[in-house]
């Protein structure tokens, strides 16, 4: 794999995770954390649903299908932290 192809995939990789943390950002109450914040929920929500999709039988293709998965996970990865770490009110 050449320089060009890995920073192309490094590239992607961020813009679905970026992509994945917004939406689910917008889907969970609480607003969101942050653009970097939510690039990295992005990310480790694709692993999370990932492997979720995995455990439960779930072929993924395209980029729709990588991108519906890894909201997914980025929405049960936001939400536990919520739970864990309540948003302050100010007031």
């Amino acid at each position: 794999m050449t320089d060009a192809t890995q920073m192309h995939d490094l590239i992607w990789f961020l813009i679905v995770g970026g992509l994945a943390g917004w939406l689910a950002s917008v889907l969970v109450t609480g607003g969101g954390l942050g653009v970097i914040a939510d690039i990295i929920i992005g990310i480790l929500g694709a692993f999370v649903g990932g492997f979720l999709a995995n455990t439960f039988g779930f072929a993924v293709y395209g980029f729709w299908g990588v991108l519906g998965v890894a909201v997914l996970g980025a929405v049960v990865l936001l939400s536990i932290i919520r739970v864990v770490k309540p948003a302050r009110r100010n007031g």
